[in-house]
């Protein structure tokens, strides 16, 4: 029987629970140096002298390293390259530009000598004013990057001005404001040298694009680069491609001829881990008075802090998902991304796509209030109905299949929305301090983006065992239980028969980056395929050991032997195969392309009560109905959607990162900044949809980020209903306590 689709535990578990772990900072190695880094303590500044004497002189310490040290000082380029204009800087050298970041290297026998060797160094600056807030950077008084001439690092052209032309038109600004990653585990990463090969462990979400960017930086060929990803403790996007700090431990580690390893604390990892989100969005709806939605204008501004990383190419994302589940006729999207003196952004769980959902889920209800509708009626009247798909979007976009309506009709009756609505109803009329509210999203993501393909092979080993290899680098979600679980079905073997290698270059010839949600539609459909091949491969094996026509010859998966049709008394175990082909071992690989990227949707509701004398949220329902195709194991897909919408939850309620005035981050630990824990949330109740994509032939989707774009406007939309009876339209996110006790009072 197979067992996919069943409720597999994962079998990376017990060596997590028990301590067996492998991460980068616990790394041991003969002559381990530590290093530490010396950082800017100015938002924007022209560096005017450093002065390092005092730290090379210090007990423990091997090396200081400032920018004129290095025969490279530019970062090699990542997912989305930057041009020349807008380099990015191993170490700062002539100017700072934003609070963390690094300037001076430090390498010593302890961590503790490293650090007090950073203290002793000193840099003098002058000052140059900030470039805080997105309307400074676009005045381009003061320009982060001078040669590059203006704050714009990239955009569309501007909005036509075409007016929009309907009986009823709203206008909004949504601000998605920047967030903090906080994976439990920081950057860290080690290297070192083996004779003229540089070995390099990194917490990341890609071994070859690491590989690739360490080979543009010290002028390597492929074979001479070595990464190695072990166990990484969450990426969440920000992981994505190694930073500056990551980079230059190749050289450190060849200057001081000793392995080195760096490992940030939680203060350098809040200000210079990369942040997440950080959209504005100037959004206007237009539509009739019975509800439908006829025009849609976006205006994105995207925050990219103080060097471009993959924000800068965000918000094209967010252009692709812009109009949502909805079928609307006239549509028009602009975007740019925008320089600040701040911490650059990435991707950060959904990565333009939460960005989009937020807005038009926020827009949708602010044109239901303005028409007197019920928000779930406005839905239920715009959704792209089922029978149209393939269905292209004015924005192009080819969304694969769907069936919105169902989703949202699932949610309803699921969560009892009429009963929440009237007892929302009666609260009102009691003039009960416990404010109800009901809040809507419904969601269609974009996962695996473009499509592509994936390296996965399968090897039978001479023992009968079998290995697996892929390209995809996991950091929580659940890989090797997947894999092992493709695998098994088609093999016909235990699950524990099968060992599953990754993250290694010289082990594996190739990959991309675990992010988009791609994972089991890409990289696991590939093993899937590997695993089908070898099957057949050793069909014509096996017919030579039963002396048999191999178009006769089958494998029964219930008991992983071959056997002529008609006579499965007298079979082939796979130990025979393997024997049969020692000289020769059987290795298969995977060769399917996914042509397009996948859609998965849903529908989210969230049930908020809010205390009318202090402004306090308490969610105290959350239910989703998500679609990602076909589930594989839904065990782990519903703790990614369980993830997700916590921090999509979290989005909406409490997490934000704030500079002041003159850039500096005050929301540098967790004593700070907001991260969510189990006590603010109720146990989710989670139903699943499946509708399969036609794209890959595991009909599968990707769910690892669909909790963080439904959950953040379910949440947003529920605080602003709770308050609706007295006369709040919108609140800015985060929904805290003081925001909403603002909005009551004002209102």
């Amino acid at each position: 029987m197979s067992i996919l689709g069943h409720e597999v535990q994962r079998v990376e578990d017990p060596r997590f629970l028990t301590g067996q772990g492998t991460y980068i900072a616990n790394l041991q190695r003969e002559g381990m140096a530590h290093v530490e880094f010396v950082r800017s303590p100015l938002a924007h500044g022209l560096i005017t002298s450093i002065d390092v004497d005092d730290a090379r002189s210090m007990p423990g310490v091997l090396d200081v390293v400032v920018a004129a040290d290095l025969a490279n000082n530019v970062m090699p380029g990542g997912l989305v390259p930057m041009p020349p204009t807008l380099a990015r800087p191993i170490l700062a050298a002539d100017r700072v530009r934003f609070v963390g970041e690094p300037i001076v290297a430090v390498v010593a026998e302890t961590l503790a000598q490293a650090v007090d060797a950073c203290e002793a160094v000193i840099v003098d600056y002058d000052p140059l004013d900030p470039v805080v807030t997105l309307d400074a950077a676009l005045t381009d008084a003061t320009l982060v990057h001078p040669e590059h001439g203006s704050n714009v690092a990239m955009g569309s052209e501007p909005l036509s001005g075409a007016p929009v032309d309907a009986e009823v038109v709203v206008s909004h600004r949504i601000l998605n404001q920047r967030v903090a990653a906080c994976p439990i585990e920081g950057r860290a990463s080690a290297a070192w040298w083996e004779g003229d090969q540089l070995v390099q462990h990194i917490s990341c979400q890609g071994f070859k694009v690491a590989q690739n960017m360490y080979c543009t930086y010290h002028d390597l060929p492929g074979e001479k680069v070595r990464v190695i990803v072990p166990d990484v403790g969450g990426g969440f996007g920000a992981k994505g491609t190694p930073f500056p700090e990551d980079v230059l431990l190749g050289v450190l580690a060849k200057r001081t001829g000793r392995p080195v390893v760096w490992a940030e604390d939680r203060t350098a990892s809040m200000q210079a881990l990369a942040h997440g989100r950080a959209q504005v969005l100037d959004a206007t709806i237009g539509g009739t008075r019975d509800g439908r939605i006829t025009h849609y204008r976006l205006d994105i501004t995207q925050d990219a802090g103080a060097h471009g990383m993959m924000s800068a190419f965000l918000p094209v994302m967010t252009r692709m998902m812009a109009t949502g589940v909805y079928d609307i006729a006239d549509v028009e999207v602009a975007w740019r991304s925008v320089l600040t003196t701040t911490t650059p952004n990435t991707s950060y769980r959904g990565a333009g796509r939460p960005e989009a959902a937020a807005c038009m889920e926020r827009m949708v209800d602010l044109y239901a209030t303005e028409i007197g509708m019920d928000p779930a009626e406005v839905r239920r009247r715009n959704f792209v109905p089922p029978e149209a798909f393939p269905y292209t979007t004015p924005t192009g976009t080819v969304y694969d299949v769907g069936d919105y309506p169902a989703a949202l009709e699932m949610a309803l009756d699921a969560v009892g929305y009429a009963e929440l609505r009237a007892e929302q109803e009666r609260r009102r009329q009691a003039g009960d301090d416990k404010l109800l509210g009901i809040g809507l999203a419904s969601y269609v993501e974009v996962t695996a983006p473009g499509g592509g393909s994936e390296h996965g092979s399968v090897e039978l080993l001479h023992d009968g065992r079998f290995r697996v290899v892929t390209g995809a680098t996991p950091y929580g979600q659940g890989h090797v239980t997947t894999w092992k679980m493709l695998a098994s079905d088609r093999l016909g073997v235990p699950m524990d028969h099968i060992d599953v290698v990754h993250g290694d270059t010289d082990l594996v010839p190739s990959g991309q980056i675990t992010g988009g949600s791609r994972s089991v539609q890409i990289s696991g459909a590939s093993v899937a395929d590997a695993s089908e091949r070898l099957v057949e491969a050793a069909r014509h094996v096996a017919a030579e050991l039963l002396e048999a026509n191999p178009a006769d010859v089958v494998l029964d998966t219930d008991r992983g032997e071959f056997h002529v049709v008609g006579t499965p008394s007298v079979t082939v175990a796979w130990e025979l195969v393997a024997q049969a082909r020692a000289a020769d071992p059987l290795v298969t690989l995977g060769e399917l392309t996914q042509d397009g990227s996948t859609f998965p949707f849903g529908t989210h509701v969230a049930v908020v009560e809010v205390d009318a004398d202090t402004g306090a949220v308490e969610l105290t329902r959350f239910l989703g109905v998500d679609d990602a195709g076909v589930i594989i194991n839904p065990l782990l897909a519903h703790g990614q959607v369980h993830g997700g919408i916590a921090q999509g939850v979290a989005q909406a309620l409490l997490e934000e990162v704030l500079f002041d005035d003159d850039g500096n981050p005050l929301t540098s630990t967790f004593a700070d900044y907001g991260v969510i824990s189990a006590a603010e949330l109720p146990s989710f109740e989670v139903l699943t949809m499946e509708t399969p994509t036609p794209l890959n032939p595991l009909g599968a989707k990707g769910i690892g980020e669909s909790g963080s774009i439904g959950a953040t406007p379910a949440v947003q939309n529920a605080v602003v209903d709770a308050l609706a009876h007295l006369g709040v339209r919108h609140l800015d996110l985060p929904c805290t306590p003081q925001r909403v006790w603002a909005a009551m009072a004002s209102a």
